[in-house]
């Protein structure tokens, strides 16, 4: 079972980061390359986010709200070049957290004893893309560089909160019977929302709205493929796999 785990792990994330790589090129990286250029021209552009922050747009589905703002010391610091550089980086990133939510969801595979194959995989990854990227999106939407945001540590606790909840209120939802795991996993999905997310002192950055827009929607759209890449992959190499463990 192991065996059968981490290969399927290994092969989907693999193929879903390199997808995903593929996508964001025509997707998040022309928004991102066009939001730096307003960053870089702001006076105060090395208090703002730096270029690897967001989610999806260059690194990690997951990793939308993880970084905080760069002090000018930290802006300074190395960083991959524009071009073929930038995209290797970026592809290694992408491929290794492709591996993580594949182990992730071949995992879950294994616990209900369900038969799982490419199309009942795309539902697995679209549950995780509820999880990881819809459910957070509704209060910490994507960030375009030069935008301002919250403090880090309060962005990652509710991100945190909010994936686990939305997590276990779906699967309330969907792989237990009864009207308490209705309500229960109902109010699961409310839960952090009726918190609410932390939001910056002030609203505003150097980037124009309509890219951050712009942003915010390609960011979406993408995790939403490589949720559903992610997926089909994973079911269809656990099914593949089924014969040999």
């Amino acid at each position: 079972m192991f065996r059968r785990i981490f290969l399927t792990a290994l092969l989907a994330g693999l193929i879903g980061g390199a997808v995903v790589s593929v996508v964001q090129e025509f997707t998040t990286t022309p928004v991102i390359l066009h939001a730096e250029q307003y960053e870089n021209a702001a006076p105060d552009s090395g208090h703002r986010h730096g270029a690897l922050r967001q989610g999806l747009s260059l690194s990690s589905p997951a990793l939308a709200h993880g970084e905080n703002a760069t002090t000018p010391a930290e802006a300074e610091s190395w960083g991959p070049e524009n071009g073929i550089e930038r995209t290797l980086y970026t592809t290694l990133a992408n491929v290794l957290v492709g591996v993580g939510f594949a182990l992730l969801l071949t995992a879950l595979f294994a616990l209900p004893g369900r038969a799982v194959d490419g199309r009942t995989g795309v539902l697995w990854g679209l549950a995780g893309f509820a999880a990881f990227t819809l459910a957070p999106s509704l209060g910490l939407p994507p960030e375009v560089p030069g935008s301002m945001a919250a403090e880090l540590g309060a962005r990652q606790g509710w991100w945190l909160l909010c994936v686990v909840a939305t997590a276990a209120g779906l699967w309330m939802l969907v792989l237990r019977k009864g009207s308490i795991f209705i309500a229960a996993g109902l109010a699961l999905l409310i839960l952090p929302h009726a918190i609410g997310a932390p939001q910056p002192d002030r609203i505003g950055g150097g980037v124009p709205p309509e890219i951050a827009a712009h942003f915010v929607a390609a960011s979406i759209v993408t995790a939403a493929i490589f949720w559903s890449a992610l997926g089909w992959f994973a079911g269809a190499f656990w099914k593949k796999f089924e014969a040999s463990d």
